[in-house]
């Protein structure tokens, strides 16, 4: 599946409306139709570049794999919410150390061929459980950003 957004390219700075210092709007995702054999997407938002390690920004199970894409803000109907590292569920916008190089975001959409099981407060580690062998479909869109 091809994972795109309207407000970034891939490999390119995020605008900070979609910052945690902006409110934590989630940005507008769009992506190809889900084959067939897919019965549920996954989203994934991480920071690699965190100085602690990876670091949690979006986790979402439970996407209609007819939906073709979010909206800014949007929570897709029927979704389950992961915890992000913030501590809170939804959405945590980039917030890197300032002075840091741009991190990159890591967006990554999961088709997935069985129900991920996974209820609302998941985190990374359970997501990444929950897919595990069930993957026949995946995209990646990476964003940059830097404070």
């Amino acid at each position: 599946m091809t994972l795109r957004s309207a407000a970034f390219g891939d490999h390119t700075l995020m605008p900070s409306d979609y910052s945690h210092d902006s409110g934590d709007l989630s940005p507008p995702l769009e992506w190809s139709p889900a084959p067939e054999q897919v019965v549920e997407l996954a989203l994934a938002c991480e920071d690699p570049d965190a100085p602690s390690g990876t670091f949690a920004h979006w986790l979402l199970a439970g996407i209609d794999p007819v939906t073709t894409g979010l909206d800014a803000g949007e929570l897709p109907t029927g979704a389950v919410l992961g915890r992000n590292d913030y501590g809170s569920e939804g959405y945590g916008g980039p917030k890197p150390p300032a002075g840091d190089d741009p991190h990159r975001y890591f967006f990554r959409l999961y088709g997935l061929a069985e129900p991920s099981g996974l209820r609302d407060g998941f985190t990374a580690e359970d997501l990444r459980a929950a897919v595990e062998d069930k993957i026949v479909a995946a995209g990646t869109l990476v964003g940059t950003y830097a404070r």
